[in-house]
């Protein structure tokens, strides 16, 4: 009997006949609805990777979502200076630039005074979902780990972990032959991964 994978390893990407590639080098050619495509792409999948990654007095002073949108329109008005070679480039990219724009926002909100309500001010002590449920620690320690893996590896753990892509669509979007090999990219990653957060884990 042939391995069937999980139903959300079946999954197929969006638009499979109009790569990311090609639709940015539409955008870089002047093309509207080819930027228009991309947004619809890729903005259900930032905001969920947002969500939660702001702490609570951060996010009444900007709303995730439009913070997403910015970041992501901003990426794109400098599609120029980014060589991408595949999907999973482009969201390894897209993730910094929204990574950026939210620890600016996290700097920009504790710079300005608390306001005078209780609630207000114990929020701002504490940290954001995302904190929450992984750790400080752990997330830089993640973070730091993450930036000492090859480029491909570092691709395969964004989607898998992060983005929650199947392995099908980790395969189409990295350019792999098929399910499988994506698989053995982001077991492999994953163990380099873990070897590189071990030094932290001790520390």
């Amino acid at each position: 009997m042939a391995d069937r994978e999980a139903p959300e390893d079946d999954e197929p990407s969006p638009a499979p006949l109009e790569s990311t590639a090609l639709l940015l080098e539409r955008v870089r050619e002047g093309d509207g609805a080819a930027r228009e495509r991309l947004v619809a792409r890729f903005l259900p999948l930032l905001r969920r990777w947002a969500s939660g990654r702001l702490p609570a007095y951060a996010r009444s002073l900007a709303d995730t979502d439009d913070l997403v949108q910015v970041a992501l329109l901003k990426a794109l008005d400098h599609v120029d200076t980014f060589e991408a070679r595949r999907e999973g480039a482009f969201l390894a990219y897209l993730r910094q630039v929204l990574l950026n724009s939210l620890r600016d926002e996290i700097r920009r909100a504790g710079r300005r005074p608390a306001e005078p309500i209780g609630e207000r001010e114990f929020a701002s002590r504490e940290p954001s979902q995302f904190e929450q449920a992984v750790g400080r620690d752990t997330m830089e320690a993640y973070e730091a780990a993450l930036e000492r893996l090859t480029a491909a590896q570092r691709e395969a753990v964004i989607m898998r972990l992060e983005f929650g892509y199947g392995y099908t669509r980790i395969a189409e979007a990295m350019g792999r032959g098929n399910a499988n090999a994506a698989r053995m990219l982001v077991a492999r990653a994953l163990v380099q991964l873990a070897a590189e957060m071990e030094p932290h884990r001790e520390g």
